[in-house]
């Protein structure tokens, strides 16, 4: 399916189709040891196109080839056989570089800087004159929701705050495509969903994003088209939700249907010979859970709410119950409960 979807992706454009930002042709890297024997063949024969406007993202497991694609890219690699193309030149050329931001792995930042210095520092790099380096860091700190920690030294900042301003960093040039490399790495729920969020909004910008990732769940979410890479081959080519359907099931959701109407449903898909494969009520994620709960939580300091107290009914106390109520209170033990108690749960 890989190589049928790539020879016909690299039939010539139409005029209704993006323009081709990134091509690979044939793309092989290996690594050699110091006497200059192969030692690890990194990539094989890579080839893919990325158009303009869109989230591609390189899945695979640990050393499968994805970050090595991103430095022959960028030009950091010189690949063994074959060619990278970005813009239409060819990816050892350093110029095209300028149209590029980078967010590498492990965000090698000045811990003694601060947010509005860092980002001026990479600004100077890119020869951007005062007026435009201080608009830039403005619109940037305020993307990546930064400005109450703007004047705190890197060294102060949490792992998500830290790729919140490396994300900015590779964006100080206003590049037309953004390459991201495993950007949700060591980031709790909440911080890979922000940076999902700020990834998701690039694209509405315009922006061409690359990203690389082993975490199905953050591809799944934010990309357009996927390759799937493992042992330095490409696997897999294709838009997600045409990978990730499952044609031969057909899927129903409704409410509000009575047990006869349940029953009536699975009596049609028997008369049309249809295996009833399962009939309950969908399920959240744990991600869309753990955020909610934390989200209830801020708006409601010290309230712990669990999902069958919100569920149950609401049940009115008789007359004759609400003295026994009152006189178990009475018995009951007085306890004091400050707010710190609660809030420390």
């Amino acid at each position: 399916m890989a190589t049928s979807e790539v020879a016909n992706e690299s039939e010539v454009n139409s005029p209704d189709q993006p323009e081709v930002i990134i091509e690979t042709r044939n793309l092989t890297k290996v690594y050699r040891d110091f006497w200059g024997r192969p030692k690890v063949r990194a990539l094989k024969a890579l080839d893919m196109e990325v158009r303009r406007g869109e989230i591609f993202g390189l899945l695979g497991p640990n050393g499968s080839g994805k970050s090595t694609t991103i430095k022959l890219l960028l030009g950091l690699l010189f690949p063994t056989s074959g060619h990278a193309y970005t813009f239409g030149v060819d990816a050892t050329d350093v110029a095209k570089n300028e149209r590029i931001g980078y967010l590498p792995e492990e965000s090698y930042l000045y811990k003694f800087l601060n947010a509005e210095e860092t980002l001026d520092f990479y600004g100077r790099l890119f020869d951007m004159s005062a007026q435009q380096r201080q608009d830039r860091i403005d619109e940037l700190i305020e993307m990546v929701d930064l400005e109450w920690a703007k004047r705190r030294q890197l060294k102060e900042y949490s792992k998500g705050m830290t790729r919140r301003i490396g994300l900015a960093q590779a964006l100080i040039n206003d590049p037309e495509l953004i390459l991201l490399d495993e950007p949700t790495t060591g980031l709790d729920p909440i911080g890979t969903r922000e940076m999902k969020d700020l990834i998701i909004k690039l694209r509405e910008q315009g922006k061409t994003v690359l990203m690389c990732s082993h975490l199905l769940a953050d591809v799944q979410d934010v990309c357009d088209r996927i390759a799937i890479l493992h042992q330095g081959e490409l696997k897999e080519l294709g838009r997600v939700d045409n990978l990730l359907s499952v044609q031969d099931v057909t899927q129903v959701q409704a409410s509000g249907l009575s047990a006869e109407a349940e029953a009536e449903i699975r009596g049609v898909i028997e008369k049309h010979n249809g295996e009833l494969i399962t009939m309950d009520h969908p399920t959240t994620t744990l991600e869309d859970l753990f955020l909610d709960i934390v989200r209830d939580s801020a708006a409601r300091p010290g309230k712990r709410i669990h999902k069958e107290e919100t569920a149950a009914p609401e049940t009115e106390t008789s007359e004759a119950e609400a003295p026994e109520a009152e006189a178990s209170e009475a018995e009951a033990p007085e306890a004091e409960v400050t707010e710190s108690d609660s809030t420390n749960d």
